[in-house]
């Protein structure tokens, strides 16, 4: 029995958790004619994908400087299905896409680079050129289908983007991929080894050991988006405008979002015909009741980041040049030295040298550098679960490996640990990010083997990234669940999420 309209001191709809999956599916239900109200526990929306000041002992918010709470490059964005449809660039945004999409520093001043250009990548990595367009070409060729695959439910053939051709064209390059990086079998193909450490770093997003099948799955998509021309994408004045998009649509269609509502058990929510919950499974079984709660906190909590804001008194010194022009910097060295500090991580303990994420978004958005020529330095560390470590240390002897001088030019550095993630955000317990584990199992099953992994209990619906397609500034979770709750409201089809 569909269900009914609101009445009776009840709205249609509660989403709890304003981070872009949340946002994502207020919208779309909105849209379609529902009373939606939003949750939020902290004073202003967006979870993960929040812009806010950046101020330390050394540095007062009076300088103006920003940081990216959490995600800092949208790279999933501009092929997701539902941002596609939300049109960013049509609301005022604007997307930055650096020439270079991503870069690998290694010892000696050498680096694997990125170019958004598939040809001038080939060029540059010299020796392993050849085997780059062999792991790449397919895949840049039809990347808004291999995006189709990767962001859809894991439950049914996803709508072609182009043509059902393409979409098979893209299943059969992205298995080619994934057959080949998921294994030590590729260790002995490259002739050089720069490429391999080049897609290695983009493995290692998944934070996961390394070589696995979701980690390759991550890097044959995220390294298509690479090259395509939608790059990877900055955002001018910080990623928390996705957020503002979402919420300004998303009030403008009757919507409303409620901060410094922290949600800690059912009687926290009003009533409502139906319930969305964009927040970590773990943190959502304790809002149901058995035998609901076991099934959704059955999913493993997966590895976490110690986030560093640095504030810089100009650019990285990078060794190698193109490096500083790249939006995203994985910071891992040799192919074998990122297994060894994913590996260590994956069972519980610090690596001596850990893998970094590193973004520099002044090099391409001068207004996020202050009046006095200080700029923001976005860092995730990866570290185990729970972390309570302060690992500013082992993060700067890697970034003055590969940038000598760069201790020169820090003013400040603001550390959150890992165990410290969650109150900022909630949906972040132990400062998993990724919403649970990440292997290809638990890709495919999250929060649990079901045909319809998104309705976790009567009239509840999980949305958030423990459930399909997982992690990135995608909104496809809550896209996917409020399809569903269309279903459940009796409403046919999907209403139009264009600007107009």
């Amino acid at each position: 029995m569909p269900l009914s309209p609101a009445g009776n001191g009840r709205t249609d709809v509660v989403v709890v958790g304003a981070g872009p999956n949340g946002l994502a599916a207020a919208v779309t239900l909105a849209r379609a004619g529902l009373e939606v109200t939003v949750l939020e526990g902290q004073p202003t929306p967006g979870g993960g994908v929040r812009t806010l000041p950046l101020v330390t002992p050394q540095v007062s918010e009076a300088e103006g400087l920003l940081r990216d709470v959490c995600a800092a490059v949208p790279a999933a964005a501009p092929s997701s299905p539902f941002f596609a449809a939300f049109d960013l660039p049509a609301r005022s945004l604007d997307l930055i896409v650096p020439e270079v999409s991503y870069a690998q520093p290694l010892d000696g001043g050498l680096a694997g680079i990125a170019y958004r250009d598939l040809e001038t990548t080939i060029e540059g990595l010299g020796p392993d050129g050849a085997r780059w367009r062999t792991l790449m070409g397919g895949l840049v060729r039809h990347y808004r289908d291999v995006a189709a695959i990767a962001l859809s439910d894991k439950r049914s053939v996803p709508a072609p983007a182009t043509t059902p051709a393409g979409l098979a064209a893209a299943g059969a390059a992205f298995g080619r991929a994934v057959a080949l990086l998921s294994t030590r079998a590729a260790d002995g193909w490259w002739p050089d080894g720069t490429g391999h450490a080049l897609v290695n770093g983009v493995a290692a997003h998944t934070i996961t050991r390394l070589p696995s099948l979701a980690a390759a799955g991550t890097a044959a998509y995220l390294g298509a988006l690479a090259h395509s021309p939608t790059g990877w994408p900055l955002v001018r004045g910080g990623i928390g405008e996705i957020t503002r998009a979402l919420v300004t649509d998303l009030e403008a269609h009757g919507g409303r979002v409620l901060t410094d509502h922290p949600v800690w058990s059912g009687a926290d929510i009003p009533p409502a015909r139906a319930v969305l919950l964009d927040t970590h499974a773990r943190v959502a079984a304790p809002l149901l009741a058995e035998p609901y709660r076991s099934r959704v906190a059955a999913l493993p909590l997966g590895a976490s980041v110690c986030k560093l804001d640095y504030v810089l008194s100009g650019p990285v010194p990078w060794s190698h040049p193109e490096v500083g022009r790249a939006g995203t910097v994985h910071v891992a060295g040799t192919v074998e030295q990122a297994r060894a500090a994913e590996a260590e991580v994956a069972a519980g303990r610090h690596a001596e040298q850990p893998v970094l994420l590193v973004s520099d978004p002044a090099a391409h958005d001068p207004g996020r550098e202050g009046p006095s020529g200080l700029r923001p330095l976005w860092v995730y560390a990866h570290v185990p679960h729970g972390s309570t470590r302060d690992v500013r240390a082992p993060a700067e002897a890697q970034l003055e490996r590969f940038a000598p001088g760069f201790r020169d030019v820090v003013v400040d550095c603001l550390v959150t640990p890992a165990a410290e993630l969650s109150e900022h955000n909630a949906g972040y317990p132990g400062g998993d990010i990724s919403g649970g584990l990440i292997t290809m199992w638990h890709m495919v099953v999250r929060p649990t083997l079901r045909v319809d992994p998104y309705a976790v209990a009567p009239g509840v619906w999980l949305c958030s990234a423990s459930t399909p397609p997982g992690p990135g500034v995608h909104g496809m979770s809550g896209f996917h669940a409020a399809r569903r709750v269309l279903r459940a409201f009796g409403i046919t089809g999907v209403p139009s999420l264009g600007p107009a």
